[in-house]
C-alpha cells in the first residue's frame, strides 16, 4: 500500500501567515524602484500618472526599472492575497482542533499575533497597487484615508484582543509561562504586529492635505507605534535573560532578527510622522537629522542581523530549514529581515544620504549603495520562492512543529 502524500504546510501553525506577510513585505520592496527613481513633484509618493510618464519619457534604464517594479508588485501583491486568503480558511479549521486548544495554553498562544500583523501588511499592499496600478486614485485619495484608519484601528484592536487574552492569562494566574521556553525573540511577535499597525496609520500624515486627517494620523500612529517599541523592549530584555542560560531555541533563531523588521517599519513611522509635520503644521526638519536617525535605525538593525547569523550558523539553521529537506512555519521569518533591510537601504541613501547632500542622486556612490539594497532584496525574493516550494509542495517527509 502506497504511503499517502502530503505537503509539510498541512500541519498547520498560525506562524504561517508569516508566508504572506513575506510576499506583501517582496510587494513594498519593489515599490522602492517607484518611490525613489520616478519623479512625482505633485505629491509624497508616485501614481499611476507618475508612472506612465516617467515610462513614456524615460530612456531605457528607466523603462527597466519601471517594468521590473511593475511586475514584481503585481506577482508579489498576488501571492501576499492568495495566501493570506489560504490562511485564514486553515486557521479557522484549526481553531476546531485540540491543537488549537494547547496552543492557546502556551507561550506559543502569541503567535496568534501572526494573524493581525498579516492583515495589515495586506492593506498596506493593497494602497501600493492603487498608487501603482488606478488611474485618477489621488483625486479621491482624501476619502480612502478615513476608510483606511478605520481598517487599521479593526486590525488593532483585534491584536490587542489577542494580546490581551495572552498577557491576562500568564500575568494574572502566574506560574502559566515557560520561562525555559523564551529562549528565543519569538514574544517580540506580537511588538511587530503593532509597529504595523502603526505604520499603516501614519501613512495619511506623510499624503494627506487635511489637517485633521494628519493630526488623527499622528497621533494614533503614535499610540501604536510608542506601545510596540515598549513592549519590544520588554519582551527583549527578558527573553535574551532567557536565551543566556538555557541558548536559543534552535527552531526559532529566525526570531532574533525580528528586530530588524521592526525598526523599519517604526522607522518608515517617524518619516511619515515627520513628512506631515513639515508640510501640514510647518515643523521643519533637515536632511542632517533624518540622516542621523536612519544610521542610528540600520546600526541596530546590523547588529541584530550579526547576533542572528551568528547563532544560525551556529546553530546550522540553513542546512536543514532552507537548504535541506526539514520545514518548520518559523523559518518564513527569514524573510522579513531581508525586505526589512532592502527598504531601509533605499530610504537611509535617498532620504538619508541624498537628502544631506553626502551623495549625488544616480551618481556611481549611489547606485554602490543601491546594489547592497537590492541584493538584500534578491535574497527576501530567493527566499518566498524557496519556501513556497518547500511547504506547499507535497512531499513525503513531515513537518517539524512548530513552537
Amino acid at each position: 500500500m502506497t504511503e499517502l502524500v502530503r505537503k509539510p504546510a498541512d500541519t498547520y501553525s498560525p506562524l504561517y501567515f508569516l508566508a504572506s506577510l513575506g510576499a506583501g513585505g517582496v510587494a513594498v520592496s519593489f515599490f522602492m524602484y517607484l518611490m525613489f527613481w520616478v519623479p512625482h513633484p505633485d505629491q509624497a509618493v508616485p501614481v499611476f500618472e507618475d508612472i506612465a510618464g516617467a515610462f513614456a519619457t524615460g530612456g531605457l534604464p528607466m523603462q527597466i526599472a519601471i517594468a521590473v517594479a511593475v511586475a514584481g508588485i503585481a506577482v508579489f501583491a498576488v501571492l501576499n492575497v492568495k495566501s493570506l486568503i489560504w490562511n485564514l480558511r486553515a486557521y479557522s479549521a484549526f481553531k476546531r482542533t485540540e491543537a488549537y486548544t494547547k496552543l492557546r495554553n502556551s507561550n506559543a498562544e502569541s503567535t496568534l499575533l501572526a494573524m493581525p500583523l498579516a492583515l495589515a501588511m495586506t492593506v498596506n499592499v493593497g494602497f501600493v497597487v492603487g498608487l501603482v496600478f488606478v488611474p485618477q486614485l489621488w483625486t479621491i485619495v482624501e476619502y480612502l484615508f478615513p476608510a483606511a484608519m478605520v481598517a487599521f484601528l479593526l486590525i488593532g484592536v483585534l491584536a490587542f484582543r489577542l494580546l490581551a487574552d495572552f498577557l491576562g492569562r500568564v500575568l494574572a494566574e502566574g506560574g502559566v509561562f515557560d520561562v525555559t521556553a523564551h529562549n528565543s525573540f519569538a514574544q517580540l511577535l506580537p511588538a511587530f504586529a503593532l509597529s504595523m499597525v502603526a505604520v499603516g496609520f501614519a501613512a495619511p500624515a506623510a499624503m494627506s492635505v487635511t489637517p485633521v486627517t494628519v493630526g488623527t494620523s499622528l497621533v494614533l500612529s503614535t499610540f501604536f507605534g510608542v506601545t510596540a517599541a515598549v513592549y519590544a523592549v520588554i519582551a527583549s530584555i527578558t527573553a535574551f535573560n532567557s536565551m543566556l542560560q538555557y541558548g536559543t531555541a534552535r527552531e526559532a533563531g529566525p526570531t532574533l532578527m525580528v528586530v530588524v523588521p521592526i525598526m523599519t517599519v517604526l522607522g518608515i513611522m517617524l518619516m511619515r510622522q515627520e513628512h506631515g509635520l513639515h508640510a501640514t503644521f510647518d515643523a521643519a526638519g533637515n536632511g542632517g537629522e533624518t540622516l542621523v536617525m536612519l544610521a542610528r535605525i540600520l546600526t541596530v538593525q546590523l547588529v541584530f542581523l550579526g547576533l542572528g547569523m551568528l547563532v544560525l550558523l551556529r546553530q546550522r539553521y540553513f542546512d536543514d530549514f532552507v537548504i535541506g529537506t526539514k520545514t518548520s512555519p518559523g523559518s518564513y521569518a527569514l524573510v522579513c529581515p531581508a525586505v526589512a533591510l532592502s527598504v531601509m537601504g533605499h530610504f537611509f541613501i535617498n532620504k538619508g544620504l541624498v537628502d544631506a547632500g553626502v551623495v549625488d542622486k544616480f551618481s556611481l556612490a549611489f547606485w554602490v549603495l543601491t546594489a547592497v539594497a537590492l541584493a538584500f532584496q534578491a535574497v527576501a525574493v530567493a527566499l518566498v520562492l524557496r519556501l513556497n516550494r518547500q511547504h506547499f509542495t507535497p512531499t513525503e517527509a513531515a513537518a517539524v512543529p512548530a513552537e
